[in-house]
């Protein structure tokens, strides 16, 4: 019976954010702002699954710096969890088919995200300079999953180098985002799922780095994120997931919210 309450709930909310945001979208369609907006309205369904989020931010980080951030890609659930991280005015990197998604993909394109075709080799390096440009403009930056798919329990996969590419051309910082596992952990027919981190880490500083440092600098993000990663999930496993709050708290300097 839970299962079937929290599946007609979410898509009946789901579909009215769509619906209701694509019309409010029409007023400044593609404006960067609206993505952040949006995930975050997102993010707050996350009760509705039993999961409290738990965000974590840099002190005294400024979003309005022009920065690649890439988050760790899971499943679905990243829909309302890492969502509540999206930094004002950063658009995600998605790809093309998103668009076809019923009430979904529309809101997705409307809101100025840039979506790419993975197919066609020519068109994915237009949409790596369209994501350059993006970043060179003031108070614009750019999500990415480099992953490119979602990893479904598999850990944190290898990463592709489109995002630092664009950083190092563009001169911008990497700035990652890690979430703890959430793989298997949502049972839909339970009242409350525990506890999920999301961290974003401090800058990675790209300036001097050129092209052929793409490789060594994705490593590097890698290795810190999944690092990250296996501290996160040590610090859920010793919690005690009781008492399951409601939608998502933020911390600075990585203090408990």
């Amino acid at each position: 019976m839970l299962l079937i309450l929290r599946f007609f709930s979410f898509i009946l909310l789901s579909s009215l954010v769509c619906l209701l945001g694509s019309l409010y979208c029409l007023l400044r369609p593609r404006d960067p702002r609206h993505v952040a907006t949006f995930g975050h309205l997102f993010g707050r369904l996350a009760p509705l699954f039993g999961l409290q989020v738990i965000c974590r931010l840099p002190g005294h980080y400024n979003f309005t710096n022009p920065a690649v951030y890439i988050g760790n890609h899971q499943n679905n659930y990243d829909m309302i969890t890492i969502s509540c991280m999206v930094p004002p005015s950063a658009v995600t990197i998605g790809k093309k088919s998103l668009i076809w998604i019923p009430l979904f993909g529309p809101l997705y394109w409307l809101t100025g995200n840039i979506l790419i075709n993975r197919q066609h080799r020519t068109k994915a390096f237009n949409t790596l300079a369209k994501v350059v440009q993006t970043l060179q403009k003031k108070e614009c930056s750019v999500w990415m999953f480099p992953e490119g798919t979602r990893s479904c329990g598999r850990g944190l996969m290898p990463f592709k180098l489109g995002a630092f590419h664009a950083a190092i051309a563009a001169g911008v910082p990497i700035i990652p985002i890690c979430s703890s596992n959430l793989h298997r952990r949502v049972q839909l027919n339970r009242w409350q799922n525990g506890r999920i981190i999301v961290e974003m880490l401090p800058a990675i500083v790209t300036e001097g780095l050129d092209k052929s440092q793409a490789r060594e600098l994705a490593e590097r993000c890698h290795h810190l994120m999944q690092t990250t990663i296996n501290r996160l999930d040590a610090e859920i496993a010793g919690f005690h997931d009781s008492n399951v709050g409601a939608a998502v708290k933020i911390s600075q300097d990585g203090s408990h919210g």
